[in-house]
């Protein structure tokens, strides 16, 4: 089963990246995220957005377009 990573509302660990989808992909590939990657979701904004990921031993802060781009294997 597969969602896309704006689709999680509350922290989550050991998340593959199935694909990348869009025109941010490119830039997220640039950015470590990348096809069979492992990432922890660590928090949400109180709307929704921005979401905090911990991907590759940094911490990194996604946008909405850019989490719409992330589809991840559940």
């Amino acid at each position: 089963m597969s969602i896309k990573l704006s689709q999680l509302s509350k922290p989550q660990k050991n998340i593959q990246v199935l694909s990348l989808d869009g025109p941010e992909s490119v830039r997220l590939m640039e950015m470590g995220i990348t096809p069979g990657t492992s990432l922890d979701v660590v928090k949400t904004a109180p709307l929704g957005f921005p979401i905090e990921i911990k991907i590759r031993g940094y911490s990194l802060s996604l946008r909405k377009a850019e989490a719409d781009c992330v589809i991840l294997k559940q």
